[in-house]
Order: C-alpha cells, then sequence, then structure tokens
C-alpha cells in the first residue's frame, strides 16, 4: 500500500526548508524546536525516504525535498486560497479583507484612510494585523500585505505601488531654529536614526560631517513621534510623513532627498499567485493608488514650506 502524506507536517517542512534550520522555523511558526524536529521525523518516515542532508545544524534540501517542497508550497497556497474564497461566499460570514502591513505604514499612513475606505467600500471591512517580521500569507490567513523593500517575495505575486525617498524633517521649533543656515547647521542639530544613511544625505549636498546620531529606532513610525515631540531632526520616507507635514506638526528641512538605502525602497502590494483579479484585492489595488497619488501631491505641496 503507497505511503499516505501527512498533511499536517507540510507547514513545517516549508518552513525548515526555506529557513534551513529547525529552531529559525520553530519561532516562525511559534512551536518548540523538538515539535518542529518530530513532524520531519514523521514526515520522513512516513514516506520512507529522507528529504533532507544534514549539515551541521543546517538542514539542506536534498533532490527528492527539492521535488515535494514545490508541490507542497503550491497545494498550501491553494489551500488556503480555497478556505478564504469558502469564507467570502459563506452567507454567514461578513465580507473582511486581511491585511498584514508594517507598523510604521499601517499607524502613520493607512489607518489615517480607512475611513475613506468605509466611504468607498462599506461592505468589506478590513482587518488589519501590523508587525516588524514578514508575515507567511497562507498561514496566516492574510489575503494581501503591503510590503517595503526590493521584492520578489519567494511564492508571492507583488506589483509595486509607490517608491518613496527619504527627507530630513523636523519639529517647527527646530525649523524655526534653524531658519535658512544651510546643511552644515543641520548637522549640528540631534539627529535621529542611521548613521550612514546621515552620511550619504549630507554627501549629496556636499558636506561630510562627523555624524553621530543622539538615537536609533527599529520603527519609524516611532522616530517619527520622537520627531514630533522635539527630540531630533530624522531622515524618513517621505510617504510617512506626509500627513504631519501636511498639519504642520513636522516641517521638510531641505529639498535633498535620499533615494535607495541599505533596506531597499518602494512599497508593494503582494498576494497569492492568482488572486490578482479577485474582487477584494483588485478594489485595494485601486483604492491605495488613489490615495498614494492623494499623497504625492500633498507631500509636493510642502515644498513651498522648507524650513531651510
Amino acid at each position: 500500500m503507497a505511503s499516505r502524506l501527512p498533511l499536517q507536517t507540510l507547514p513545517a517542512f516549508c518552513a525548515v526548508a526555506r529557513l534551513g534550520h529547525l529552531r529559525a522555523a520553530a519561532e516562525q511558526l511559534h512551536l518548540t524546536h523538538s515539535a518542529v524536529s518530530q513532524q520531519i521525523r514523521l514526515l520522513e518516515e512516513q514516506l520512507g525516504f529522507a528529504l533532507f542532508d544534514r549539515r551541521g545544524r543546517r538542514l539542506v534540501l536534498n533532490p527528492a525535498g527539492h521535488t515535494l517542497l514545490h508541490a507542497a508550497e503550491a497545494a498550501l497556497a491553494q489551500l488556503e486560497a480555497a478556505r478564504a474564497e469558502a469564507a467570502r461566499s459563506s452567507a454567514q460570514h461578513q465580507a473582511y479583507l486581511r491585511l498584514t502591513t508594517a507598523p510604521s505604514f499601517g499607524q502613520r499612513w493607512l489607518l489615517p484612510r480607512m475611513g475613506r475606505w468605509r466611504e468607498r467600500h462599506p461592505e468589506l471591512g478590513i482587518d488589519l494585523h501590523t508587525s516588524m517580521h514578514l508575515e507567511d500569507l497562507a498561514r496566516g490567513g492574510f489575503d494581501a500585505a503591503v510590503r517595503q523593500g526590493r521584492g520578489p517575495w519567494r511564492g508571492l505575486e507583488a506589483e509595486p505601488l509607490i517608491d518613496s525617498p527619504r527627507i530630513a524633517v523636523g519639529a517647527p521649533a527646530a525649523a524655526a531654529r534653524l531658519g535658512g543656515r544651510g546643511l552644515a547647521a543641520l548637522a549640528e542639530e540631534p539627529l535621529l536614526g542611521n548613521t550612514a544613511l546621515w552620511q550619504q544625505w549630507f554627501a549629496l549636498g556636499g558636506l561630510r560631517p562627523a555624524v553621530r546620531p543622539v538615537a536609533a529606532f527599529n520603527d519609524a513610525g516611532l522616530m517619527l513621534q520622537a520627531v514630533e515631540q522635539g527630540l531630533g531632526i530624522a531622515l524618513v520616507r517621505g510617504l510617512l510623513a506626509a500627513d504631519a507635514l501636511r498639519d504642520g506638526r513636522l516641517v521638510q528641512l531641505s529639498t535633498l532627498a535620499l533615494a535607495g538605502g541599505d533596506a531597499g525602497d518602494g512599497h508593494w502590494l503582494v498576494y497569492p499567485p492568482g488572486r490578482r483579479d479577485a474582487p477584494g484585492i483588485a478594489a485595494l489595488r485601486d483604492w491605495l493608488h488613489e490615495e498614494l497619488a492623494r499623497s504625492a501631491r500633498e507631500l509636493a505641496a510642502t515644498g513651498s514650506r522648507l524650513g531651510a
């Protein structure tokens, strides 16, 4: 009798195959190291052959493992798409679009615009999840994600939304204090953020000052709050600062804008394969492009209120 494939082991198998370590896969799946190890052992025992070559603590897919991984990822994606479609078609199910994104984008840009989404699509709510980590859309039951970086992301379709260079911003009091004194004066201010990015930004203006930021943040939303509270000036994505610039809570301090950077550029809409024209994702795409274009216009309008 042919061996049966234990389907419950496939998420663990795919995670280990992608990451190459049991411990990393366990952290991603929120399981114990031993639980993931047992699932891999069960899968290989049930199949009757090995899927990985053990190289120290690393697990490397062998040819059989590569063959199974391709089919397993496709099967899990299809099952998740079917689950989501079944939920949408249920008469008792309220329509929600499950979206995951970084906290900074969710807090500083998406949340202030949710009222306009509700006016446009009262029949479709957004179940918003924010995380500093890239979520597995299939495992988390997400319909789509807005991600920042270079892409592509394995097993997902991705389409660009907007590129947003970094600009220097400060609180109104900082802008008044600087008052047209030029880039050299900015270097003397308390700087927030990444040293290398500041060096690149000043180099655009022909300066190479000794840059010593007074604080760094792993979340751009927190850094923007610190700027608004007068703790220093920062280089931030113009998109994330657009509302605060429009409302006068922040001031753009220079026309210099730094594209690129070590974290990659651009915001992307990503979703499972074959879901591009799904009604909810199509509606989200159109709305995001409309709102991002509005933000770009508002950001451009702040150029007449530069602080330096």
